[in-house]
This record gives C-alpha cells, sequence and structure tokens, in this order.
C-alpha cells in the first residue's frame, strides 16, 4: 500500500518543513520515522525502569535515540526542560502535552493537559503529542482539549501527532483496547478530528467479543493493519511497540505495518528495557526493516 507523503497531504508551510526535518533528515532520511518514546515514566511510573535501571536516566535514553539514529525522541514537559537541550539539533524532539499515571482505572480515562503548543515552540521542538483516549465517557472534555491543542498546532505550524487509544469501561465489552474494532476506530477518529500523524497499537482481530458484525469474521493480521492504515487516510501512521514482548514478534508487526503502509514506528519499552548494546543491535535491526520502504 502506498503511503502518504508529507508534501501530499495539505500542510501548512511550517508543519511541513518540521516533518520534513524529522523524517527526511534524521533517522533514515528516506520519508520513513522511527521515534523513541520515554513518558512512561509518567504513564507507568518507575516500575517500567527495574529491568534496566540504567533507562531510569533521561541522559541514557537521550543518548540511545541519538546513536541508534532516531527521527524523534518523546519527552514530557519536565523532563524536556531538564535535559532536551544537551541534544539539541542531534535528535528532534516531541513533546508530549498531556499524560496521566495508571494509579486510577481507566473506566472514564481523560490525560490532563500539562503543557502548550507554545512550550514546545520554546524548547524547539518539531511535533507536539496528544494522547485521545477513544471511547471514554470523557469524551467531551478530551475533544474539548485536542481542539484547542489543534488549533494552537495550526497556528504556530507544530504538527500534531495524537496517541488514538480505546480506553473506558465499554472498551473492554466490545473487543478490548487493542482489538481490530477498537484500534481501527481510533485510528479514523484522530484523522477525522484533525491528527497530522497517529499513533496506534497493533490491531489483534482475533479478539472480537462484542465487536460489531463487520469485526467478527476471520481476519488476518496483516488484513487489519492494512485496514487500518486506510482508516487513517492522509494521516501519517506510526505503529506502537507496546509492552515487550519476544524480538521476532516486534520484527513482524514492523514488517506487516510497514508493508501496510504505515510512516513508521515508535518503539519505547521494547527499545530501552534491555541493556545499551543490545538495544543498538535490536534498533538496527528496526532500520533495516525501514530501509526497504522509503517514500
Amino acid at each position: 500500500m502506498t503511503r502518504p507523503r508529507v508534501t501530499e497531504i495539505g500542510l501548512s508551510a511550517g508543519k511541513r518543513a518540521r516533518l520534513h526535518r524529522i523524517l527526511h533528515e534524521h533517522g533514515l532520511r528516506n520519508g520513513t520515522g522511527l521515534f523513541l518514546p520515554y513518558d512512561q515514566g509518567l504513564e507507568h511510573g518507575p516500575r517500567d525502569f527495574a529491568v534496566n535501571p540504567a533507562a531510569s536516566d533521561p541522559r541514557y535514553v537521550l543518548r540511545l535515540a541519538v546513536e541508534g539514529g532516531f527521527n524523534g525522541i518523546v519527552l514530557q514537559i519536565g523532563l524536556a526542560e531538564k535535559f532536551a537541550w544537551e541534544y539539541a539539533g542531534e535528535v528532534p524532539l516531541v513533546l508530549k502535552l498531556n499524560g496521566k499515571t495508571d494509579i486510577p482505572p481507566d473506566d472514564a480515562a481523560l490525560s490532563p493537559l500539562h503543557a502548550s503548543v507554545e512550550d514546545a515552540v520554546r524548547l524547539g521542538a518539531d511535533a507536539v503529542g496528544y494522547t485521545l483516549y477513544v471511547g471514554t465517557p470523557s469524551a467531551e472534555a478530551d475533544y474539548a482539549q485536542l481542539r484547542r491543542v489543534r488549533t494552537d498546532a495550526d497556528r504556530l505550524g507544530m504538527p500534531l501527532i495524537v496517541w488514538a487509544y480505546p480506553r473506558g469501561w465499554v472498551v473492554a465489552e466490545k473487543g478490548g483496547k487493542d482489538s481490530f474494532y477498537q484500534v481501527d476506530y481510533a485510528a479514523r477518529v484522530a484523522s477525522e478530528l484533525g491528527a497530522d500523524v497517529v499513533k496506534v497499537n497493533f490491531p489483534h482481530p482475533e479478539k472480537h467479543t462484542g465487536v460489531p458484525e463487520e469485526y467478527r469474521h476471520p481476519v488476518e493480521a496483516q488484513e487489519a493493519i492494512d485496514a487500518v492504515v486506510r482508516s487513517a487516510n492522509r494521516t501519517l501512521l506510526l505503529v506502537s511497540g507496546g509492552s515487550r514482548t519476544g524480538d521476532e514478534a516486534m520484527l513482524d508487526k514492523a514488517r506487516m505495518a510497514m508493508e501496510a503502509g504505515a510512516t513508521g514506528l515508535i518503539f519505547g519499552r521494547n527499545v530501552w528495557q534491555r541493556g545499551h548494546d543490545e538495544s543498538l543491535r535490536f534498533v538496527d535491526r528496526l532500520r533495516e526493516i525501514l530501509a526497504k520502504y522509503p517514500s
């Protein structure tokens, strides 16, 4: 499937310039993207660093981003202010504008804002990230926050990456947060609401309890991710690595995503929840896959 190009999706000059810098002046410089998210300290807490305590140091992960040739690193406002300046110009910054802890349940999930697009401009970021919980009972507040962020991003020429995550008590009753139905719906919602780039989890078509009839028939994993990319249409799509699993499973996911027409990958725990040298070897294998899909 042909992936949309930055020059073909109707972006303003500022957004186009920043996305060009991310996708064509960093990483493989071939229009694909490999991003390193490091917002898990807020979202999951320090437990994510237990397997590799070195990763609790933001400088360690920033150095990995530079050494691994990533197209961008994702940071929350506090870490961006305290650490990103040391690597300014070496790896693009994606400033995450909202986030929450995983202490309360996700029954009515809402990720509050704690940074602004103006902060991103001040810090030299090339994109901003916003988590949208598709299916949450708190949708009215969530959409209102996103509208403010989108308006500011449009005004300041800042690309908007939407983490489109199905959440809420009803999501569990309709396939679950990573079912094909929910992920496909989330990709479409992000596109409909104005995302320039959407981040989604890889869909699981075998999870179909309670889903609409159209999603109950047997579908291969490749067919499912193909459909999710189609639902995103002219919104560039990144596939998340999620929690750490076996390397071959992650590489298969990466291959299928790129074959479907995804713009790239956003793998965090699967990279930095391992030793330094092992991380870079795994990143090299991801880059080998991305190299086969220039745009």
